[in-house]
């Protein structure tokens, strides 16, 4: 499963430019699934047959979009005028490195200089107006060759095994998640299950609330990447989940209050089979969950989500041990009798 996330990582799939990710997914899937289907959003719609027929359909779901950047200008010099695709921190992105449209055109993202700015400039975080991408063309007719506006863009970052069971990728939020269902789909499954890989997470769920009206699932699963911030500028509750504790199980965050029956469920296997867990000491972010809940007559949702440093940055840094529990939590929850999820 870690080199299948490595894989998905290195795939470009900002908002709304997920194919790459989705042609992957269903090359490794075809194999294995029962059906598998494309709504008109692009979210990718996998039946997979179990040995036994829920009465009560069982959904699974993991955003296959990232945060990236979209190109919105050319100016005469050649450089690249950007706008965000989901939400991304101004602070994080100075001097790195990207890839530029289906080619890949390398640029830096740059801004002037430290020597050149002003004390009150060096207090402020730099506007997007300030940032510019370079990709080394002196002329407007020269970058044009090479890029197109309205070309999206990504992190140009590496995947890095770090010290004790830790990897740096750049799309951990939420390819994940959607190496969680590939192995899960690849697997023998006592139940039918539904897993959708949805599209524009990152801009607001939107693939989510197509995909759920479609589907029309009983019980949803949503698997994802969640922030933590067990960093030394963090005490107590404001680490809000800590590396190497073990999947976070969903009690409420920004977008949804979770069904407490399912949450007591997780708790109860994770217990039962010895597989750390915790929870969001914060209430903050959101994830498919806001969508799905809502959906039609409503569903009973619950999360399992990986804690992650530095999300939504180039450099996302989770604990292979935390992937681990949220597949084992995953697989034991889909495998559960109708009785226990009706409980």
């Amino acid at each position: 499963m870690i080199e299948t996330i490595k894989e998905l990582c290195n795939l470009k799939g900002t908002s709304g430019w997920e194919v790459a990710v989705r042609e992957y997914i269903k090359k490794r899937i075809k194999p294995f699934a029962t059906e598998i289907r494309e709504d008109i959003m692009g979210n990718l719609i996998v039946f997979k047959k179990g040995q036994k027929r829920r009465n009560n359909p069982f959904m699974v779901c993991a955003h296959m979009d990232e945060v990236g950047l979209i190109i919105k200008d050319i100016t005469e010099e050649g450089y690249l005028s950007f706008d965000f695709a989901g939400g991304v921190d101004r602070r994080v992105i100075i001097g790195k490195r990207v890839l530029v449209g289906e080619k890949g055109i390398p640029g830096i993202i740059g801004m002037k200089a430290v020597h050149l700015t002003t004390k009150e400039e060096r207090k402020k975080t730099p506007k997007l107006s300030e940032l510019c991408i370079d990709i080394g063309c002196e002329k407007k007719a020269a970058a044009e060759k090479l890029v197109s506006l309205g070309d999206y863009a990504v992190f140009d970052s590496p995947i890095r095994e770090l010290g004790e069971n830790k990897i740096k990728a750049r799309a951990l939020d939420d390819r994940f998640g959607c190496g969680v269902m590939l192995k899960l789909i690849e697997s023998e499954l006592s139940y039918d299950t539904f897993f959708v890989f949805t599209v524009q997470e990152e801009v607001g769920c939107r693939g989510a609330e197509i995909a759920a009206f479609g589907v029309k699932p009983d019980f949803a699963l949503v698997l994802e990447a969640t922030t933590a911030a067990d960093i030394p500028v963090s005490e107590g509750s404001n680490k809000v989940c800590v590396l190497g504790k073990g999947a976070v199980i969903g009690c409420v965050d920004g977008g949804a209050i979770y069904d407490k029956r399912l949450f007591a469920l997780l708790r109860g296997i994770a217990e039962e089979k010895g597989v750390s867990w915790q929870i969001k000491t914060r209430v903050a972010g959101a994830t498919d969950a806001r969508s799905i809940h809502v959906s039609r007559k409503g569903v009973r949702t619950t999360s399992l989500s990986l804690p992650t440093r530095y999300i939504h940055s180039p450099s996302c840094v989770a604990d292979i041990r935390d992937m681990e529990s949220v597949f084992t939590l995953a697989r034991e929850l889909i495998s559960c009798e109708e009785e226990k999820l009706n409980a």
